[in-house]
C-alpha cells in the first residue's frame, strides 16, 4: 500500500469532511453522535485567514488529515488557551508574545490502522512549510510518559510545553498544548507537493 500526500483547496476539503472527520473520531475515540456537529464545524473553518489542508490517500480512501490556519483572538480554541494561561499564572511575556503571531494546528490525526508509517511526519511537516506565523501551537491528549505516536512525532520537530494537563471546555481529558517555532528545525526546502510512502 503506497500513500500519498495532496494539498486540498478550501472546497475539496469541504467536500472530503466527512471522510476526514470519520479518521478524527477513530483516532481520538469520540462517540460517533458528534460527526454531523464536527463536519459542519470543520467545512466553516475554510475561511479561516491562512487556511492550510493536506491528506494522506491510498487511491481514494483516506488515510490521514492535517489541517490550520494562523490564530485569533476571535476563535474558541485560542480563548480556551488563554484561559489556561492566566489559571497557571500566566501569561508570561514569551507567551504573549507566542500568543499574537502563531500558527494552528487544527487538527492532525492518522487512522489507527496506519499509524507509524510517517504519515504523521510528511502531513505536518509539508503543512508547516512556509506556514504564516513565527510559532506553530497544536494541543493533544496526555498520555502516560507522552508514550504514544503522537507525542513522539511532535517532541521529534521541536515542540515544546506551553500548558499541560489542560481541559477544554467539553472534552473531560486532559491536553497538552504545545508549539514550536517557525520554520520547523532543517525545514529549508518545500516538500513535494504530493508526496508518496511505501
Amino acid at each position: 500500500m503506497t500513500a500519498e500526500i495532496r494539498r486540498l483547496s478550501g472546497p475539496e476539503f469541504s467536500v472530503l469532511a466527512p471522510q476526514l472527520v470519520e479518521i478524527y473520531i477513530k483516532a481520538m475515540g469520540y462517540d460517533d453522535s458528534i460527526f454531523h456537529r464536527r463536519t459542519d464545524s470543520w467545512r466553516r473553518e475554510i475561511i479561516q485567514p491562512g487556511f492550510t489542508a493536506l491528506a494522506a490517500f491510498d487511491g481514494d480512501r483516506a488515510l490521514g488529515v492535517a489541517y490550520g490556519y494562523l490564530g485569533s483572538q476571535d476563535l474558541w480554541w485560542d480563548r480556551q488557551v488563554r484561559r489556561g494561561l492566566r489559571e497557571a499564572g500566566g501569561p508570561s511575556t514569551e507567551q504573549v508574545l507566542l500568543m499574537r503571531d502563531y500558527f494552528e494546528v487544527a487538527e492532525i490525526h492518522v487512522d489507527p490502522d496506519s499509524q507509524g508509517r510517517g504519515l504523521g511526519r510528511l502531513l505536518l511537516s509539508q503543512l508547516l512549510w512556509n506556514a504564516p506565523g513565527r510559532h506553530a501551537l497544536l494541543s493533544t491528549p496526555e498520555v502516560d510518559n507522552e508514550d504514544n505516536h503522537a507525542f513522539r512525532l511532535y517532541r521529534s520537530m521541536g515542540f515544546h510545553d506551553v500548558l499541560r494537563y489542560f481541559t477544554f471546555e467539553g472534552d473531560a481529558r486532559p491536553f497538552a498544548v504545545l508549539a514550536a517555532p517557525l520554520p520547523l528545525p532543517g525545514m529549508v526546502e518545500k516538500p513535494a507537493a504530493d508526496s508518496q510512502i511505501p
